[in-house]
This record gives C-alpha cells, sequence and structure tokens, in this order.
C-alpha cells in the first residue's frame, strides 16, 4: 500500500504547496501529501493536542515555538522556507488609498491578533502610528472601522470577496490568487515580512516521506513553484533572528 505524508500547513500555502505535493507524487510510487491548510494557531492547537502529522509549515516563528516546546518538533530541524508580504484587498470604491481605511464608516475584517495575519497587521499598525504621515490617529481610526476579527488570512479574504467588508488585509500571495478583489500595496517602510517555518514533527507516522518531501521542497522545481505563487525565497529579516 502506497506510504502517504501528512502536512499540516498555513492556509495561505494552499495552492503554492497543493501544486507542489502534485508534482511530488508523479515523481514516485507514493500518493500526494495529504495537506491539513488552516490558520497557523489552528494548526499548533491541534498538534499539541495530539493531531497526528508528519511535517507542520507554520506562517511565523511564534506558533511554530508553540510546537516545538511542546517537544513535538526538534528545534535543530526547523528552517525558515518563506516569506510574504502584506497588501490590502478591497471590494467596491470605498477604499482607493490607504489613508481611507481610516475614514469613518469603512467595514475592515483582519486577521485575529493570535493568527499570523493579525499579528503582522499589529505591526503596520504600530509602524503606521509611529510615521508622522498617519500617527496614532490613523491606528485608532483603523481599529474603529474593524468589524471582524477572522482565524485565517482565507476568511478575510473571503468576506471582502462576498462584499461584507470594504477591505481587508492578507498577504500578497493570496491576493494574487483572486481577480474578484481591487488591491493596495502597503508602503515598504509600514510593511511587515512574514517569514514562513518547516520541520518535521517527531512521531510522525512516515518519517522518511516526510524526509523526502521536505527535500523535494527544495528542489528548483518546487521553489518555482512558490515564486509564482508570489513567495520570496532565501529571504533575509533586518533585525530580525532567524533559524538557520
Amino acid at each position: 500500500m502506497p506510504q502517504e505524508v501528512v502536512v499540516f500547513a498555513a492556509a495561505s500555502l494552499t495552492e503554492a504547496l497543493t501544486a507542489a505535493g502534485e508534482r511530488f507524487g508523479e515523481a514516485g510510487p507514493q500518493r500526494p501529501p495529504l495537506f491539513n491548510f488552516a490558520g497557523s494557531q489552528q494548526l499548533a492547537n491541534q498538534l499539541v493536542q495530539g493531531a497526528q502529522a508528519d511535517i507542520f509549515v507554520s506562517a511565523d516563528q511564534r506558533q511554530m515555538d508553540e510546537v516545538v516546546r511542546a517537544g513535538l518538533i526538534d528545534p535543530s530541524a526547523v528552517s525558515l522556507f518563506a516569506c510574504n508580504r502584506l497588501v490590502v484587498v478591497t471590494s467596491g470604491q470605498a477604499v482607493d488609498s490607504l489613508a481611507k481605511l481610516a475614514a469613518p464608516g469603512v467595514k475592515i475584517v483582519v486577521g485575529a491578533d493570535v493568527v499570523p495575519v493579525g499579528a503582522y497587521t499589529q505591526n503596520f499598525l504600530a509602524a503606521a502610528a509611529a510615521d508622522p504621515l498617519y500617527g496614532e490617529g490613523y491606528r485608532a481610526g483603523f481599529l474603529a472601522n474593524v468589524v471582524s476579527y477572522e482565524q485565517s488570512v482565507r476568511a478575510v479574504l473571503s468576506k471582502v470577496r462576498l462584499g461584507e467588508a470594504d477591505a481587508g488585509i492578507v498577504y500578497a500571495t493570496d491576493a494574487q490568487s483572486v481577480a474578484d478583489v481591487g488591491l493596495l500595496e502597503i508602503p515598504a517602510h509600514l510593511n511587515q515580512l512574514a517569514t514562513y517555518e518547516i520541520g518535521p514533527l517527531l512521531g510522525g507516522h512516515s518519517p522518511e516521506l516526510a524526509r523526502q518531501f521536505l527535500d523535494f521542497l527544495r528542489t528548483p522545481e518546487s521553489r518555482t513553484l512558490l515564486t509564482e505563487a508570489g513567495f520570496v525565497l532565501d529571504c533575509a529579516v533586518p533585525g530580525q533572528q532567524t533559524r538557520p
């Protein structure tokens, strides 16, 4: 019976990792990986509570640290996988500039603080509050407009696409995956570099197959899939310590 590797991965990696998994399955007798895509904090909680998997890919270091602290992943086996950045997605014409996000009456949806994209959003707001062009009033106005805090970046994107909000903050790769939303760039000095970490779980059911898939994700073929999806590879994070 063909083996199968189980991968718990951040929702924003859905298209890229699914494509890589299909290529991996075509390359040998093994089946494509079985993926569980969700918010990184949800996946980390599931793993800590006993869910079985072979590989975990988190959209930030904080959630990976939770799994490492639980003794489920050897910290020396964790590595930086890819990077992403924030963008604003919009529905309709209510938001046509970054400044409009703080205007009265605008409806915004963002990730909850425990969700990586939500934490990165709060860091963006802190940077904007410290910028004389925006200031603390901008952060206050933005937060007053938030109508929903979601548990995954895909939930944020979905609400904007459905017109339930005028704007939301997601990763650039999520915005690239759809064509029915508007897009506003966040200036580089305010943006946040989202770092994705990957590691094999101790006690996984298919450790050898997990190693093979991890190796496959480092091949030029897989790296091309990631860059085509909008991810940044070999990314350096100024002032931020990352694992080797």
